[in-house]
């Protein structure tokens, strides 16, 4: 029932009926927090921000199964805040949409993309420690590349508009050596093409140096890539031989051949130790 009247949401933002769509979601989102109070156990005393860290979560499944108790609750939840958000930004409801977008992240912490956008408008809307707070989580917690150059664009637009064009050039080379296509990305690599910071000429090492000397990785850390490794076995093992190369080529990418070696030689061995 939920999923269904998601769709015809979903179909009102299409068509730009974004009124309708947001008095459907807000509908929507009360009808579902009130069946969640009335049946599932839920903690308000966690906080929406604090939640494990992806290969934290992966190593817990792995071991204990799915760990999330309202799953078939949970999933659409979290679509639903994400597409109450974009209507509240539709129609100018900033604050409502940061609410939101919090719901989304409280019901799956997994999505960086959620963290990214709520980063996005926490940046809007003036409110930097807890937009750089979330991007700089996403290091941590991705698992794809994508959310990675995503974070590092989050940062190039905090130290434009400090006017701190150096690392605003290095968090764009950094997002850039990712090797992804985003269309945020590459609006920013092209507007600061040819100026005195050029991200398209700056070389790694000095990329390196700056972030370093603001805080920054300047490159996802074993973290992730040991997520992307767990995630190529499991893919291995279920026979889709193509998705688990092109996620071990991303680990070693990541973090160099000889690291992810290791790092896969000892998944190996720790599911020895399971079986």
């Amino acid at each position: 029932m939920l999923v269904d009247e998601l769709m015809r949401a979903e179909g009102l933002l299409l068509q730009e009926q974004d009124e309708d769509a947001r008095d459907l979601l807000l509908r929507l989102a009360e009808d579902a927090e009130e069946y969640v109070d009335r049946n599932c156990v839920t903690s308000e005393h966690v906080q929406w921000f604090c939640f494990p860290t992806i290969f934290e979560r992966l190593c817990y499944r792995r071991v204990e199964g799915d760990p999330r108790e309202l799953r078939d609750v949970g999933e659409p939840l979290d679509r639903l805040y994400a597409d109450l958000a974009l209507a509240d930004v539709r129609v100018g409801e900033y604050d409502h949409a940061i609410e939101s977008l919090k719901r989304a992240v409280r019901w799956n912490p997994m999505d960086c993309g959620y963290r990214l956008d709520l980063a996005d408008l926490f940046l809007i809307s003036g409110n930097v420690n807890e937009c750089l707070g979330l991007a700089y989580s996403v290091f941590d917690r991705a698992s794809d590349v994508r959310h990675l150059a995503r974070a590092f664009v989050v940062f190039a637009n905090w130290f434009q508009q400090t006017g701190n064009e150096a690392a605003c050039a290095a968090a764009l080379r950094a997002a850039r050596r990712l090797d992804v296509r985003d269309g945020s990305l590459q609006a920013a690599l092209d507007q600061a093409q040819d100026t005195k910071h050029d991200p398209n000429t700056l070389s790694d090492d000095e990329a390196r140096d700056i972030l370093n000397a603001e805080g920054l990785p300047e490159g996802a850390n074993a973290e992730v890539a040991i997520c992307l490794l767990m995630c190529a076995t499991d893919v291995a093992a279920s026979g889709d031989r193509y998705l688990a190369t092109e996620l071990t080529v991303r680990a070693r990418d990541l973090v160099g051949e000889p690291a992810a070696m290791a790092l896969l030689q000892l998944i190996r061995e720790e599911d020895k130790n399971v079986e």
